[in-house]
Protein backbone atom coordinates (compact mmCIF):
# COMPACT_ATOMS: atom_id res chain seq x y z
CA UNK A 1 0.00 0.00 0.00
CA UNK A 2 1.09 3.43 -0.78
CA UNK A 3 1.99 5.80 1.97
CA UNK A 4 -0.52 8.31 2.56
CA UNK A 5 -0.11 11.65 2.60
CA UNK A 6 -0.53 11.98 6.99
CA UNK A 7 1.78 8.87 7.27
CA UNK A 8 4.83 10.33 5.29
CA UNK A 9 4.12 13.45 7.45
CA UNK A 10 4.90 11.78 10.40
CA UNK A 11 7.09 8.53 9.75
CA UNK A 12 10.79 9.52 8.21
CA UNK A 13 10.69 5.75 6.78
CA UNK A 14 7.65 5.98 4.97
CA UNK A 15 9.18 9.69 3.56
CA UNK A 16 12.38 7.69 2.93
CA UNK A 17 10.60 4.79 1.45
CA UNK A 18 8.38 6.69 -1.36
CA UNK A 19 11.14 9.44 -2.17
CA UNK A 20 14.50 7.71 -2.33
CA UNK A 21 13.79 3.99 -2.69
CA UNK A 22 10.77 4.21 -4.75
CA UNK A 23 12.36 7.16 -6.82
CA UNK A 24 9.18 9.55 -6.63
CA UNK A 25 11.81 12.18 -5.47
CA UNK A 26 10.95 15.61 -3.92
CA UNK A 27 8.88 16.51 -7.64
CA UNK A 28 6.43 13.32 -5.71
CA UNK A 29 5.60 15.08 -2.56
CA UNK A 30 4.70 18.32 -4.40
CA UNK A 31 2.23 16.60 -6.59
CA UNK A 32 0.73 14.78 -3.88
CA UNK A 33 -0.12 18.49 -2.58
CA UNK A 34 1.42 19.07 0.52
CA UNK A 35 0.53 22.48 2.05
CA UNK A 36 3.46 21.90 4.84
CA UNK A 37 7.03 21.28 4.79
CA UNK A 38 7.50 17.21 6.26
CA UNK A 39 9.64 18.18 9.32
CA UNK A 40 12.13 16.14 7.92
CA UNK A 41 12.97 18.49 5.26
CA UNK A 42 12.74 21.42 8.19
CA UNK A 43 16.43 22.83 8.27
CA UNK A 44 18.47 22.74 12.04
CA UNK A 45 16.99 26.26 13.61
CA UNK A 46 20.67 27.02 14.64
CA UNK A 47 21.64 26.40 10.14
CA UNK A 48 18.51 28.88 10.00
CA UNK A 49 19.39 31.47 12.75
CA UNK A 50 23.32 31.19 10.78
CA UNK A 51 21.93 31.72 7.39
CA UNK A 52 20.09 34.67 8.48
CA UNK A 53 22.98 36.71 10.73
CA UNK A 54 25.07 35.54 7.71
CA UNK A 55 24.99 39.00 6.03
CA UNK A 56 24.18 39.06 1.93
CA UNK A 57 26.77 41.42 0.07
CA UNK A 58 24.65 43.09 -3.06
CA UNK A 59 27.35 45.58 -3.85
CA UNK A 60 29.48 42.16 -4.54
CA UNK A 61 29.48 40.17 -7.19
CA UNK A 62 31.59 37.08 -8.98
CA UNK A 63 33.80 37.76 -11.68
CA UNK A 64 31.49 38.15 -15.21
CA UNK A 65 34.06 37.06 -18.05
CA UNK A 66 33.48 37.75 -21.88
CA UNK A 67 35.30 34.58 -24.10
CA UNK A 68 35.47 36.48 -26.88
CA UNK A 69 37.75 38.92 -26.47
CA UNK A 70 39.99 37.35 -28.73
CA UNK A 71 42.24 40.35 -29.66
CA UNK A 72 43.41 40.58 -25.54
CA UNK A 73 43.51 36.65 -24.86
CA UNK A 74 46.34 37.38 -22.28
CA UNK A 75 43.53 39.40 -19.79
CA UNK A 76 41.01 36.65 -20.50
CA UNK A 77 43.38 34.16 -19.35
CA UNK A 78 44.22 36.35 -16.23
CA UNK A 79 40.68 36.84 -15.62
CA UNK A 80 39.92 33.48 -15.67
CA UNK A 81 43.12 32.35 -13.21
CA UNK A 82 42.54 35.13 -10.63
CA UNK A 83 38.70 34.27 -10.51
CA UNK A 84 39.52 30.32 -9.83
CA UNK A 85 42.19 31.51 -7.53
CA UNK A 86 39.99 34.58 -5.62
CA UNK A 87 36.56 33.26 -6.01
CA UNK A 88 36.23 30.18 -6.84
CA UNK A 89 33.23 31.05 -8.78
CA UNK A 90 32.65 33.42 -11.96
CA UNK A 91 30.22 33.46 -15.31
CA UNK A 92 31.80 33.24 -18.89
CA UNK A 93 29.13 35.33 -21.50
CA UNK A 94 30.18 34.97 -25.19
CA UNK A 95 31.01 31.24 -24.24
CA UNK A 96 30.22 29.85 -28.09
CA UNK A 97 27.77 26.80 -25.93
CA UNK A 98 23.98 26.88 -27.23
CA UNK A 99 21.49 26.98 -24.27
CA UNK A 100 20.24 24.04 -26.26
CA UNK A 101 19.70 20.90 -23.86
CA UNK A 102 20.50 18.53 -26.78
CA UNK A 103 23.65 20.53 -28.14
CA UNK A 104 24.78 21.45 -24.11
CA UNK A 105 26.67 18.80 -23.23
CA UNK A 106 28.41 17.61 -26.68
CA UNK A 107 29.25 21.90 -27.46
CA UNK A 108 30.55 22.08 -23.55
CA UNK A 109 33.47 19.91 -24.51
CA UNK A 110 35.31 22.50 -25.93
CA UNK A 111 34.67 25.26 -23.23
CA UNK A 112 35.95 22.75 -20.54
CA UNK A 113 39.14 22.14 -22.24
CA UNK A 114 39.78 25.97 -22.91
CA UNK A 115 39.33 26.62 -19.46
CA UNK A 116 41.09 23.77 -18.15
CA UNK A 117 44.14 24.27 -20.47
CA UNK A 118 44.21 28.40 -18.97
CA UNK A 119 44.30 27.08 -15.18
CA UNK A 120 47.04 24.64 -15.88
CA UNK A 121 48.92 26.49 -17.77
CA UNK A 122 48.94 28.83 -14.30
CA UNK A 123 49.78 25.81 -12.21
CA UNK A 124 53.03 25.34 -14.59
CA UNK A 125 51.40 22.30 -16.46
CA UNK A 126 52.79 22.89 -20.26
CA UNK A 127 50.98 20.44 -21.38
CA UNK A 128 47.59 18.21 -20.85
CA UNK A 129 48.53 14.81 -21.98
CA UNK A 130 46.18 11.89 -22.12
CA UNK A 131 47.02 11.04 -18.50
CA UNK A 132 46.35 14.19 -16.97
CA UNK A 133 43.20 14.63 -19.34
CA UNK A 134 41.98 11.66 -17.50
CA UNK A 135 42.43 12.51 -14.43
CA UNK A 136 41.36 16.35 -14.82
CA UNK A 137 38.13 15.43 -16.41
CA UNK A 138 37.52 11.51 -17.08
CA UNK A 139 34.26 11.55 -15.90
CA UNK A 140 31.42 13.83 -16.46
CA UNK A 141 27.97 13.72 -15.37
CA UNK A 142 25.10 15.96 -16.46
CA UNK A 143 22.50 16.82 -13.95
CA UNK A 144 18.59 18.20 -14.92
CA UNK A 145 17.55 19.90 -11.54
CA UNK A 146 13.82 21.06 -11.15
CA UNK A 147 13.00 22.45 -8.21
CA UNK A 148 9.40 23.06 -6.95
CA UNK A 149 7.71 25.76 -5.41
CA UNK A 150 8.22 24.83 -1.43
CA UNK A 151 5.55 25.33 1.03
CA UNK A 152 7.25 27.10 4.19
CA UNK A 153 10.21 27.71 2.30
CA UNK A 154 11.67 29.98 4.93
CA UNK A 155 12.24 26.91 6.70
CA UNK A 156 14.53 25.25 4.63
CA UNK A 157 16.89 25.49 1.55
CA UNK A 158 16.53 23.93 -1.73
CA UNK A 159 20.11 22.71 -1.79
CA UNK A 160 22.13 23.10 1.78
CA UNK A 161 25.59 24.68 1.67
CA UNK A 162 28.39 22.61 0.36
CA UNK A 163 31.52 22.51 -1.98
CA UNK A 164 30.81 20.47 -5.20
CA UNK A 165 33.54 17.17 -5.38
CA UNK A 166 34.11 17.51 -9.12
CA UNK A 167 37.55 19.57 -10.83
CA UNK A 168 34.63 21.55 -12.48
CA UNK A 169 30.99 22.37 -12.62
CA UNK A 170 29.65 23.99 -15.79
CA UNK A 171 25.81 25.44 -15.06
CA UNK A 172 23.19 27.23 -16.87
CA UNK A 173 20.30 28.43 -14.74
CA UNK A 174 16.85 29.57 -15.30
CA UNK A 175 15.84 33.32 -14.08
CA UNK A 176 14.46 33.10 -11.26
CA UNK A 177 17.84 32.42 -9.41
CA UNK A 178 18.23 31.46 -5.60
CA UNK A 179 22.52 30.88 -5.73
CA UNK A 180 24.23 32.25 -3.33
CA UNK A 181 28.40 31.63 -3.06
CA UNK A 182 30.17 32.28 0.55
CA UNK A 183 32.08 35.29 0.44
CA UNK A 184 35.78 35.05 0.97
CA UNK A 185 35.87 36.09 5.01
CA UNK A 186 32.72 33.81 5.50
CA UNK A 187 31.19 36.19 6.87
CA UNK A 188 28.33 36.82 3.87
CA UNK A 189 27.01 35.45 0.61
CA UNK A 190 26.81 37.08 -2.51
CA UNK A 191 23.57 35.93 -4.82
CA UNK A 192 24.37 35.16 -8.37
CA UNK A 193 22.52 37.04 -10.47
CA UNK A 194 21.09 35.00 -13.67
CA UNK A 195 22.20 36.51 -16.48
CA UNK A 196 20.53 35.29 -20.22
CA UNK A 197 23.38 32.97 -21.86
CA UNK A 198 25.71 32.80 -19.32
CA UNK A 199 27.54 30.01 -17.78
CA UNK A 200 28.66 29.87 -14.16
CA UNK A 201 31.82 28.14 -13.46
CA UNK A 202 33.28 27.21 -10.14
CA UNK A 203 36.16 25.20 -9.00
CA UNK A 204 35.60 21.66 -7.30
CA UNK A 205 37.08 19.77 -4.73
CA UNK A 206 39.21 17.75 -7.02
CA UNK A 207 41.13 21.10 -9.14
CA UNK A 208 41.67 22.82 -5.35
CA UNK A 209 43.66 19.29 -4.41
CA UNK A 210 45.60 19.00 -7.53
CA UNK A 211 46.28 22.76 -7.26
CA UNK A 212 47.65 22.47 -3.57
CA UNK A 213 44.88 24.90 -2.69
CA UNK A 214 45.95 27.71 -5.49
CA UNK A 215 42.62 27.53 -6.89
CA UNK A 216 39.53 27.74 -4.59
CA UNK A 217 36.44 25.18 -4.38
CA UNK A 218 33.62 27.69 -2.76
CA UNK A 219 31.04 27.09 -0.58
CA UNK A 220 27.14 27.87 -2.14
CA UNK A 221 23.82 27.40 -1.09
CA UNK A 222 20.26 27.08 -3.24
CA UNK A 223 17.74 29.09 -1.65
CA UNK A 224 14.06 27.56 -1.54
CA UNK A 225 11.64 29.63 -3.22
CA UNK A 226 8.25 29.96 -2.03
CA UNK A 227 6.38 31.48 -5.07
CA UNK A 228 8.25 30.29 -8.91
CA UNK A 229 9.80 26.98 -9.67
CA UNK A 230 13.68 26.57 -10.26
CA UNK A 231 15.43 24.95 -13.21
CA UNK A 232 19.38 24.34 -13.51
CA UNK A 233 21.31 22.03 -15.27
CA UNK A 234 24.82 21.48 -14.46
CA UNK A 235 27.83 19.46 -15.92
CA UNK A 236 29.87 18.04 -13.29
CA UNK A 237 33.52 17.12 -14.56
CA UNK A 238 34.85 14.98 -12.78
CA UNK A 239 38.14 13.05 -12.40
CA UNK A 240 37.61 9.25 -12.98
CA UNK A 241 36.43 7.08 -9.77
CA UNK A 242 39.76 4.85 -10.03
CA UNK A 243 41.57 7.49 -10.51
CA UNK A 244 44.19 9.00 -7.48
CA UNK A 245 44.09 12.63 -7.09
CA UNK A 246 46.49 14.83 -5.27
CA UNK A 247 48.88 17.91 -5.83
CA UNK A 248 50.40 18.11 -9.46
CA UNK A 249 54.19 17.59 -9.12
CA UNK A 250 54.62 20.85 -11.60
CA UNK A 251 52.61 22.62 -8.43
CA UNK A 252 54.89 21.75 -6.10
CA UNK A 253 58.12 21.83 -7.89
CA UNK A 254 57.33 25.56 -9.32
CA UNK A 255 57.65 27.03 -6.05
CA UNK A 256 58.99 24.57 -3.80
CA UNK A 257 55.82 24.56 -1.98
CA UNK A 258 54.69 21.15 0.85
CA UNK A 259 51.75 19.51 -0.17
CA UNK A 260 48.38 20.48 1.47
CA UNK A 261 46.72 17.62 0.73
CA UNK A 262 47.32 13.80 0.33
CA UNK A 263 46.87 11.74 -2.35
CA UNK A 264 43.55 9.76 -2.01
CA UNK A 265 41.67 7.45 -4.77
CA UNK A 266 38.84 9.95 -6.06
CA UNK A 267 35.78 7.11 -5.63
CA UNK A 268 36.94 6.82 -1.74
CA UNK A 269 36.56 10.88 -1.61
CA UNK A 270 32.98 11.16 -3.15
CA UNK A 271 32.16 8.04 -0.87
CA UNK A 272 32.96 10.22 1.94
CA UNK A 273 31.14 13.31 0.66
CA UNK A 274 27.75 11.20 0.16
CA UNK A 275 28.26 9.62 3.72
CA UNK A 276 26.48 12.70 5.80
CA UNK A 277 24.20 15.67 4.58
CA UNK A 278 25.97 18.70 2.98
CA UNK A 279 27.81 20.65 5.76
CA UNK A 280 29.98 23.38 4.28
CA UNK A 281 33.44 22.32 3.51
CA UNK A 282 34.19 19.28 5.73
CA UNK A 283 34.83 16.66 3.04
CA UNK A 284 37.65 18.47 2.03
CA UNK A 285 39.39 17.90 5.76
CA UNK A 286 39.24 14.32 4.60
CA UNK A 287 42.34 14.91 2.50
CA UNK A 288 44.32 17.58 3.82
CA UNK A 289 47.90 16.77 5.79
CA UNK A 290 47.65 17.36 8.81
Amino acid sequence: MAPTRSMMMDSPSDLNEFVMIQGNGVKGLYEMGLKTLPKQYIHPLEERMSMMTNKVVPQESIPIIDMSNNNNNCDVEDAICYAAEKWGFFQVINHGVPTQALEYMKKSEALIKRLLNILMKRLNVKEIDEIKEAVLMGSKRINLNYYPVCPNHDLTVAIGRHSDVSTLTILLQDQTGGLFVRTEDRCGWIHVPPIPGALVINIGDALQIMSNGRYKSIEHRVTANGSKTRVSVPIFVNPRPSDVIGPFLEVLASDGEKAKYKNVLYSDYVKHFFRKAHDGKMTIEYAKIT
